[in-house]
């Protein structure tokens, strides 16, 4: 399915054509397709039809409260990392029971938020984590249900900065360690062992270091099963990553086939962790040019959208293409497409061929529904951009362009 998509010269989503929802809307705006969304879930689902599973959309990804509540409403559990994702989730009707809490660093008081929910389980970090989930759920008079994150030590092919799963890494523990927390568990009144999680990195196209990882915490499992017979989940994370730049895709059939083969005739159910994989092709980021600065040496698109409005090209030096949401000219300049903000590194490419455009030509950067408006800042006191949800041949906004009273309203001068 080619979401968008050009239609007599005019890039569209799904039916509805680009160029409207900017004069409609404003720039810079994220836009995103529900028919998207949804077949790239129902894709995982159908993959994993045939083993017990639990899908757990990765809220970080994109936390727009409709996105949230379609997939909820499409059969999706929740993966949060933090009380607000908690809050949000739950605002949007989600089913509290279907939400694991991620994250290395939470504290007494979203612990508390976790408990007093009845989320389905924490992912533990770390002993000292463990200790305070345990003093936690002692004084509410509750038996907190947990998984220890095991750092499996597999190399996954990605950014280092969104690499996960070495024991370098901040994340979980190694496996040795996480045997002595479960008999912890074991011993207390107040924690239940649920399952056993790990998560190797985000933005991965290969199957095997899934397989691998799988593999690792099956181990860890057999053993924790001794001490914690009710032990049920097996949570390999997300991380599956898709095409920016051409790249071959990640081989869902394949991956599944393994996943499969590896759990047939055991007891546990598997848990997935995905975010990038359901939203990141589904959005784009409409941008409108404003100046075209040509030198000796350099070119320079200057948009109206910028590294506040999407950070991955300056945090990561990630590619996303960008295309013209009009076709005018088959005219192209090599040129850096750079945003308004007083820095250098704010740019949303560099070196690239473009079409050879003008002021108030738009943009449209592709691939921009995960880590998008969610890493995105008030730099420069820049208000964030609208989101418009894509439903066939209707435009809908789902968050309104911030104001400058919105960014001051907090401030006591």
């Amino acid at each position: 399915m080619a979401t968008f998509d050009y239609k007599s010269g005019c890039l569209h989503g799904e039916a509805v054509p680009l160029e409207a929802v900017a004069q409609r809307f404003g720039t810079p705006t994220y836009v995103y397709s529900r028919a998207a969304i949804l077949e790239n879930y129902r894709r995982l689902a159908d993959g994993l039809a045939r083993i017990p599973n639990l899908i757990c959309y990765s809220v970080k990804a994109n936390s727009n409260l409709n996105i949230l509540r379609l997939l909820g409403e499409a059969g999706a559990g929740f993966d949060i990392v933090s009380a607000g994702e908690l809050t949000r989730v739950l605002r949007a009707g989600a089913d509290p029971s279907r939400v694991v809490f991620s994250g290395v660093g939470k504290t007494a008081e979203e612990i508390d938020a976790g408990l007093e929910a009845g989320i389905l389980m924490f992912n533990v970090e770390s002993g000292g984590e463990l200790e305070v989930l345990e003093g936690r759920a002692k004084a509410l008079g509750k038996a907190a249900a947990l998984s220890i994150r095991v750092n499996p030590d597999v190399v996954a092919e990605t950014h280092p900065y969104i690499s996960t799963g070495q024991i370098v890494h901040k994340f979980g523990v190694p496996k040795n360690e996480a045997i002595e927390l479960y008999r912890r568990v074991a011993r207390s009144a107040s924690l239940r062992a649920r399952g056993v999680t790990c998560h190797i990195g985000s933005q991965i196209l290969e199957v095997e270091p899934f397989h691998k990882a799988l593999d690792e915490i099956l181990e860890v499992a057999r053993a924790v099963r001794e001490v914690a017979p009710a032990t049920e989940f097996l949570d390999i994370g997300g991380g599956f990553g898709i095409p920016y730049q051409g790249e071959k895709p990640l081989a869902h059939e394949r991956l599944f086939e393994g996943l499969e083969s590896r759990l047939r005739g055991t007891p546990y159910r598997l848990v997935i962790e995905p975010g990038r994989s359901i939203v990141g092709d589904a959005g784009v980021l409409l941008a409108r040019v404003l100046y075209v600065k040509r030198n000796a040496q350099k070119n320079f698109i200057v948009v109206d959208a910028g590294m506040n409005d999407l950070m991955r090209p300056t945090l990561y030096g990630s590619y996303h293409e960008i295309v013209p949401v009009v076709r005018r000219s088959a005219e192209t300049l090599t040129a850096d497409v750079v945003g308004p903000l007083c820095e250098t590194g704010d740019f949303l490419a560099q070196g690239r061929p473009m079409p050879d455009v003008e002021p108030g030509d738009l943009l449209a950067i592709l691939t921009a529904g995960a880590y998008g408006y969610v890493l995105a800042s008030n730099y420069n006191t820049r208000p964030r951009p609208a989101e418009v949800l894509i439903d066939g041949d209707q435009a809908g906004l789902i968050r309104v362009r911030e104001r400058l009273e919105d960014l001051m309203a907090g401030e006591t001068a």
